[in-house]
């Protein structure tokens, strides 16, 4: 069984999600969400949580949620049958949800299952993987990094070393090398999402080299890139959200619309327009879904930016999956 910790979470959301309607109404959607890392990690977790608001928002007392966030992989299997049993759709945010999903899925048949990340390859009739494209945007921000760079070195730090990730490392390196052949590029990854100190050696490793402008996949770890960064006067690429103006260490922002996936499953059901199978989102989805964002840019670099993404979307510059 999932422990005290996470029944009281589940309760906790719920009541906060609904505070601002009266009362639920009888034949209110309901929809069950996992969050695996923390709703306020200023990344993934967090562009998700926001999706789930903006649902709420929307719906008022026709739409019911279940949440359970900062989950353990172990007790991810069983998080995500605690959701099944009283909801019609469950949504698992990030694609390390992605086998336990489909092994849930089975056991629940009519019961709806998105997974917001992800990917192409598995299939289940009662299962919608939304891929963000992680790896076509993060070549627009290595080419953004490149242009914003004073010392002609970039970095990268990712969490897991799994393909989407990897992928989206090696995208953005290429961007940077689009802008400048010569730009010296550094790369590592820490094996958790979530870790700070392990993201903090691997940004000071590449600072200690030159690079001063950063980009990421992480959840919680990014506040390790954060205190490298700040000590050192460097500055970061965010990943997932605009937040322009809110902090001086980021200097732009990819968007990766993880709460617009969430919210999308999430009109799907209410419209019963809601269908299996894999969809890739990324840039040809609109803004909401990717974009770019330079927080001070002028706009000859805005310019490179919008004709890098429309060469994306014309296939004129191909990217790797994920």
């Amino acid at each position: 069984m999932l422990n005290r910790r996470h029944f009281v979470a589940i309760a906790a959301v719920s009541a906060a999600l609904l505070s601002s309607t009266s009362a639920i109404a009888a034949d209110a959607h309901k929809v069950g969400i996992l969050i695996p890392g923390s709703k306020s990690d200023k990344g993934w977790m967090e562009s998700g949580y926001n999706g789930l608001l903006a649902a709420q928002e929307k719906y008022g007392e026709n739409l019911e949620v279940q949440m359970i966030e900062n989950i353990n992989y172990a007790d991810m299997e069983q998080a995500l049958t605690q959701l099944a049993m009283g909801n019609e759709l469950v949504i698992g945010v990030g694609g390390q949800t992605q086998q336990a999903v489909y092994k849930i899925a089975q056991r629940f048949p009519d019961t709806k299952f998105s997974i917001v990340g992800g990917n192409e390859g598995m299939e289940a009739s009662n299962v919608a993987g939304y891929d963000v494209k992680q790896a076509e945007i993060a070549f627009v921000a290595g080419a953004a990094a490149a242009m914003m760079s004073e010392n002609g070195a970039v970095s990268y730090v990712g969490g897991m070393e799994i393909p989407s990730i990897v992928n989206a490392g090696k995208e953005f390196g290429a961007g940077a090398k689009y802008i400048n052949p010569d730009i010296k590029y550094f790369e590592a990854y820490t094996g958790d999402f979530d870790d700070v100190a392990g993201s903090k050696e691997a940004t000071l490793a590449a600072i200690n080299q030159g690079a001063d402008v950063h980009y990421h996949i992480l959840n919680l770890g990014l506040r390790g890139m954060e205190q490298a960064a700040t000590e050192n006067g460097t500055h970061i690429i965010g990943s997932y959200s605009n937040y322009c103006g809110t902090d001086p260490l980021y200097i732009a922002y990819s968007i990766t619309g993880v709460g617009y996936q969430v919210e999308y499953a999430i009109d799907q059901l209410v419209e019963g327009t809601w269908e299996p199978g894999y969809m890739p989102f990324g840039l040809a989805m609109g803004k909401d879904a990717s974009d770019m964002i330079v927080c001070e840019g002028d706009e000859e670099m805005k310019a490179t930016l919008e004709e890098i993404m429309q060469k994306l979307l014309d296939g004129e510059i191909s990217t790797l999956e994920g």
